[in-house]
């Protein structure tokens, strides 16, 4: 699945944005999202050295899930290229609860090293859910609704890219109403 900016997104427009291919598939019941990321040297960044912090600012790659027990609620899980993680749980921007410590523990996150080539960033994510985050025995069988990201709100060039498009007019990845079925 390759992520796509929005051009109608002033943030997206006039700038070289970054290629994101994003592969999603359930492995021993858990859920997988591998990201492979190439972006230009200034849309890269990497100040972020906790979980539960701000991902978003960030090289980061995020991955939005409706929760298939409870549909007014999604989850939001944000990487940065350096592996650190924000998880959250709630029914919109506003309304999230943050998971626990205990919780992020559970989420594996494998990273590839990064690699520059030219004025490009090569980098890579495997991000590992389980299925006790959402209280589920197991993703097989299960039908998932939600939307992949990256972006990087405080690198010099700024950029927003997503698997599905938002019809919004500036970018805003806390909208469940454009998620898509991702499994």
């Amino acid at each position: 699945m390759l992520l796509k900016p929005n051009l109608d997104w002033k943030a997206n427009q006039g700038i070289t944005l970054p290629a994101v291919q994003a592969n999603i598939a359930c492995v021993e019941g858990s859920l997988q999202i591998e990201f492979l990321i190439e972006e230009p040297l200034d849309c890269f960044r990497a100040e972020v050295q906790e979980d539960n912090s701000t991902s978003w600012e960030d090289s980061c790659v995020e991955i939005f899930l409706r929760n298939p027990k409870n549909p007014a609620e999604y989850f939001n899980f944000e990487v940065t290229s350096r592996g650190f993680v924000l998880a959250a749980r709630g029914t919109d921007r506003q309304n999230r609860e943050k998971l626990s410590a205990d919780a992020l523990t559970k989420i594996k996150r494998t990273k590839q090293l990064a690699s520059v080539a030219g004025n490009l960033i090569c980098w890579g994510m495997t991000v590992t859910i389980p299925p006790e985050i959402f209280g589920l025995e197991t993703f097989e069988g299960i039908s998932l609704e939600g939307n992949l990201y990256k972006c990087a709100d405080k690198a010099k060039t700024p950029h927003y890219l997503s698997a599905f498009p938002i019809d919004t007019e500036k970018p805003d990845f806390h909208r469940p109403e454009f998620f898509q079925k991702i499994l």
